[in-house]
Parts: structure tokens; sequence; C-alpha cells
């Protein structure tokens, strides 16, 4: 288990992206991403209103992730671009809902830059984010709750190994609208033997 303290500088480096925890000082670059993808990610995430497209807004968004990652709940890396310092935000990887005792389990969530859709950099992300929940925070159990029509998204779980465990019906309110979602699963491949 990482302690509360160091999840502040926590960084992963994959061989074409870097994967930050962010701070306030990443605002701007923050809100220049949704602004940037507010038409391609609405049809994927809960409706949203004028004032979650601020500055404000995603300063208070930045300030609450880090509260969960110091209370052991949640953690949100953002990604860009290896090797480029002052590099724009092109996505998120996000573990939430993080429940130990006998559960062991977390919520994995994803969204990448329209611009860099189909380039592999999820698949790549997501795969140093499942290990470093398997790893580091000792996690038994990962789900991906994914809406069925989106085939992409499907595809990059499939590719990391997670299996379709069924149908959740009306289970998120997505876009103004109650939408089914494939409800999809990692188990620690080591934690069966324990």
């Amino acid at each position: 288990m990482i302690p509360a303290h160091e999840w502040q500088r926590l960084k992963l480096n994959t061989k074409r992206l870097q994967l930050l925890v962010i701070d306030e000082s990443y605002a701007e670059r923050a809100l220049a991403f949704v602004m940037r993808n507010r038409e391609a990610l609405a049809e994927w995430e809960p409706e949203r209103n004028e004032a979650y497209f601020t500055l404000e807004s995603q300063r208070k968004l930045i300030q609450q992730d880090r509260l969960g990652m110091n209370e052991g709940q949640s953690i949100r890396f953002w990604l860009k671009l290896a090797g480029e310092s002052d590099g724009e935000l092109i996505g998120t990887a996000s573990i939430s809902n993080i429940v130990r005792g006998a559960f062991q389990s977390c919520h994995l969530g994803y969204r990448m830059d329209a611009a860099y859709r189909n380039s592999g950099y999820m698949t790549e992300a997501l795969s140093h984010v499942v290990a470093f929940a398997f790893e580091q925070l000792n996690l038994h159990r990962i789900e991906a709750n994914v809406m069925p029509r989106n085939a992409p998204s499907l595809k990059v779980c499939e590719r990391l190994g997670f299996r379709r465990e069924g149908l959740a019906h009306d289970y998120l309110r997505i876009a103004g609208k109650w939408e089914d979602h494939i409800h999809m699963v990692l188990l620690h491949p080591s934690w069966s033997e324990r």
C-alpha cells in the first residue's frame, strides 16, 4: 500500500506516455482537455452543466481527486505524451471506489482525447494502471462498466484480459439517458492461489 503523502508525486511511464497525478497548477490544461473534447465525450459521460467547463470547476475537481487519493478511495492519472514537459493532457485513467476488507476491488474508468484515439495509447496506459492496481495497491479485482455500443472501449478491456460478467440494465445515466452497461472484470492473476 502506498502512503498518502507519496501519491502526490506518483508518476507512471510507458513507452510513449507519462501518467501523472496532477495538482491545481494543471487546471488550465485540464480545462483545455475538456473543452477540446466537449462534443466527443458528451455521448459517453454524464450530462455536464456550463459550470463544469470553467477553470474554477476544474480546480475543484482536481482538489477532489487529491482528497480521494489521500483517503485511499481513488486515484486519477492524467495522460500526456512522453518527452513533452509542457505537453497537453490527452486523457485520463482512474481507479475509483476502492474497497478493502474481503472485497479488495475497484472500478476502472478512462477517456481519451478524440485526436489521439485508435492509436493504442489507452491500452498502453491502462496496462500500466492495471499493473499498478494489482502490484502497488494489492487489489484482487478490477471492474469496468462499458456501454454495449462503445465497441472501441470494449476492445480495450478485452485486450487487457477483462472478461464479461453480465449486463447491468439502466446502470448509469449518461448524456441524460439511463444506459445499459456490460460488466467487465479482471482478477489478479495470482490471488486465486492465495
